[in-house]
């Protein structure tokens, strides 16, 4: 650690100071696989020993919307809860929560400079050492459950120095294959790398690779899969749906904002380590779960709609639904901006024949994406128009839009973070 560095750290007060001195010492997309310099500074102030009963949440998608669905769930039967997730939309406190409030500066800036002493002359990530930061607030905080969000991967991600109690796997799909591999085996038992010997750990997929099997069955854990250990079932009427457990099920279930398969992977999850609640608190958290930046609508006239889907099969999902909707509106826009390290064509490629006009976005730093590069990954018969940033772009399009018109903003969480930051000043 160099002596620009120690005065740098040394002259941290509040936490904007902090996040400053973390990202110059090491830059937020800079990604460095291990354990070793996490667990190392971890075990000085046992910082991986953390309070209540602890959930490891993997998974390529759904993670969020499944933090914030055991979350509520448990708040509901009166736990303290903590949830530690990635990346945020607004705000770094986003990142984590306790008991449904977002972490103060003061709590934040005061953990990361603990951090920062027991580390010493240990370099660590920027994820590292927020991870880190995080785990000593919910020591400090003694809550009964802890829900802790996977960076990426699973086996090497600096969350996996705890030991949990139940792990989850929502879904698993091709992501990050710079990093985990470019099959879904690969990937896989990277993510299974979260599995502990002799604890439940719940998996979502409905296609689970052999490797999770393999990776399950070689540390013996209790492996509970989806349409095997539990079921969901969406009814006729299209308007509820009902899951069957190993010993409990429940029936007439509202339909939340979120995605079903990743509802009923929860349930599963507080089944497993006998947290389920009774019927009616569980209908009434569901009737109102949702979560920002995930099928977020901002305004109904004209219509605007917001999600973070950024790779092939959360854009599949968010497609699936925008074709339930679309017929109702003149046109769909779609406004997007994404990372070029993402299967941008995949992405895109369902939504193709459900956009009248696609709006394109650059996004900012090394790994966005420009909107000249988004237009190469549409069909040439696309009517698209590329701008330099968010702000040209919805400056641009909103003044055209008519009160039966529907814009879908999404492809990062960058552009959807962008365009969040502009919507007071663009309502229209």
């Amino acid at each position: 650690m160099n002596s620009q560095a120690v005065s740098s750290s040394q002259s941290c007060q509040t936490l904007a100071d902090w996040l400053s001195f973390i990202e110059q010492s090491h830059p937020i997309d800079r990604i460095e696989l291990g354990l070793e310099r996490v667990l190392q500074v971890a075990e000085r102030g046992q910082l991986q020993q953390l309070p209540g009963i602890k959930i490891l949440l993997g998974g390529t998608n759904g993670k969020g919307s499944s933090a914030r669905c055991l979350e509520q769930l448990l708040l509901a039967q009166g736990y303290s809860v903590g949830v530690y997730t990635s990346p945020h939309l607004l705000k770094f406190n986003e990142r984590l929560r306790i008991n449904n409030l977002d972490v103060s500066d003061e709590l934040w800036a005061s953990a990361l400079a603990k951090v920062n002493t027991l580390r010493a002359d240990t370099a660590l990530t920027y994820f590292e050492f927020t991870t880190l930061a995080a785990f000593s607030v919910l020591k400090q905080a003694r809550v009964d459950v802890c829900i802790i969000e996977v960076g990426l991967g699973g086996r090497l991600d600096a969350t996996n120095i705890i030991e949990p109690d139940l792990s989850v796997l929502t879904t698993i799909d091709l992501d990050h294959q710079d990093w985990l591999g470019d099959t879904r085996e690969k990937i896989g038992r990277e993510k299974a790398g979260i599995f502990r010997a002799g604890k439940p750990a719940v998996v979502g997929d409905l296609a689970v690779p052999q490797s999770v099997l393999d990776e399950a069955a070689r540390i013996g854990c209790a492996l509970k899969l989806v349409n095997r250990d539990y079921r969901y079932l969406l009814a006729e009427t299209g308007n509820s749906w009902s899951f069957q457990g190993v010993q409990q099920s429940f029936s007439a279930l509202p339909l939340a904002a979120l995605p079903l398969q990743n509802m009923a992977t929860c349930l599963a999850c507080l089944e497993a380590l006998n947290l389920l609640p009774n019927g009616d608190t569980l209908s009434k958290v569901l009737s109102e779960l949702q979560l920002a930046g995930r099928m977020q609508w901002l305004s109904k006239t004209p219509a605007v709609l917001l999600d973070v889907a950024h790779n092939p099969q959360s854009a599949a999902y968010l497609a699936g639904k925008l074709s339930e909707i679309a017929p109702a509106y003149r046109k769909v826009h779609a406004l997007v901006g994404m990372l070029k390290d993402k299967d941008m064509r995949q992405s895109l490629a369902d939504f193709v024949p459900l956009v009248h006009q696609w709006h394109l976005v650059t996004l900012p730093g090394p790994r966005g994406a420009s909107a000249e590069q988004l237009a190469q990954q549409l069909p040439e018969t696309a009517v698209s128009h590329c701008y330099e940033n968010m702000h040209n772009a919805w400056s641009t399009l909103a003044p055209t839009l008519a009160a039966d018109d529907l814009v879908l903003i999404f492809g990062s969480f960058v552009t959807v973070s962008q365009f969040l930051t502009l919507w007071p000043q663009g309502n229209v």
